[in-house]
């Protein structure tokens, strides 16, 4: 993606607008020393500027993710109008949940490997036994499935951010998190990276867990089923917040949450193969030490619960994922 790249001098100088900026997530910032020096060492004519405009657009079209349309990319499969697209250019859906039924949408293509990304503001106030989603499966009784899940709360409860790999059918690798913001109270961005040899889920640019391909050591990985991606709302009111001992309060029904700038780049599945865009970052991604280091302080900081510490759940011994 372009957002690794040092762009803004462009957007100072207003050669390109704010929403083309935000669209291919380019930042709108470096540090105050590169502003300082754009600021005082460019002096660009009017005709240079356009030229340079011009090269630098074209350029952008080979490195910009494709910003999806919910209309084109997506059909909201469930809930009987409960969840709608508010917008002509397909950018912004939501979900609704009331007593009767819940709501979600799955993704036209499957994709066998891929980078999935929308941003998210969930149910606000009083979200016990709800449950908001954003993950990929594929179907069957042996299915692979990565998840984020969050699980509603009473009002002045946080939320929990629940996260799962699932491979033939088989999940047991939670992983939670209390995030260091209100997830109700505005947008925030989530991302699943799933490559070859590893599963990366960020928030906001930070990434707070990898998964990493371990079969050399017998652990399962996805690797060989096509997933869609899903989201949606529905209630779990039997086990989502405290185990189950808070129920849903439907006097404060329909619960609503939004999706906005779903985007995802991946190996489309098609005829029984993939076919992966060219030279994408995201196929080989891993964490350099910043990477980890984020992870460290997301986990230590923020993690609320973690299945390789779980040991009266695992007596025997933590997975061997884990070690």
């Amino acid at each position: 993606m372009i957002n690794s790249m040092k762009l803004p001098s462009l957007y100072l100088f207003g050669f390109i607008p704010s929403s083309y900026i935000n669209q291919c997530h380019i930042p709108q910032f470096t540090s105050t020393i590169d502003i300082r020096y754009l600021q005082i060492k460019m002096k660009f004519s009017y005709g240079t500027r356009f030229a340079f405009l011009a090269l630098f657009l074209f350029a952008l079209q080979s490195v910009c993710v494709y910003a999806g349309s919910f209309h084109k990319d997506v059909q909201i499969h469930w809930g009987d109008g409960r969840g709608k697209i508010h917008d002509n250019e397909g950018k912004l859906l939501s979900l609704s949940l009331d007593k009767s039924s819940g709501s979600g949408f799955q993704s036209n293509q499957e994709f066998l490997y891929g980078k999935a990304e929308v941003q998210m503001k969930l149910v606000p106030g009083n979200s016990a036994g709800t449950v908001t989603t954003f993950y990929l499966k594929a179907p069957g009784t042996m299915w692979d499935e990565i998840d984020f899940e969050f699980l509603g709360n009473i009002s002045g409860h946080p939320v929990t951010l629940h996260t799962n790999v699932y491979t033939k059918g088989t999940g047991d690798k939670e992983q939670q998190f209390h995030l260091w913001f209100d997830p109700t109270a505005g947008f925030h961005t989530y991302c699943i990276t799933w490559n070859p040899q590893r599963i990366i889920f960020t928030v906001d640019g930070i990434p707070i867990r990898e998964f990493k391909n371990s079969e050399t050591i017998g652990i399962p990985f996805p690797k060989d089923q096509p997933m869609r991606v899903y989201a949606s709302l529905w209630e779990a009111e039997h086990w989502a917040t405290r185990g189950g001992l808070e129920k849903t309060d439907w006097s404060k029904a329909p619960f609503t949450a939004f999706y906005r700038n779903y985007n995802v780049e991946g190996c489309v599945w098609a005829n029984g193969k993939s076919s992966c865009p060219a030279n994408s970052p995201w196929f080989t991604q891993k964490l350099d030490q910043s990477g980890i280091d984020k992870v460290k302080w997301a986990q230590s900081k923020y993690m609320v619960y973690n299945y390789c510490t779980d040991t009266k759940r695992f007596p025997k011994g933590v997975p061997k994922v884990c070690t």
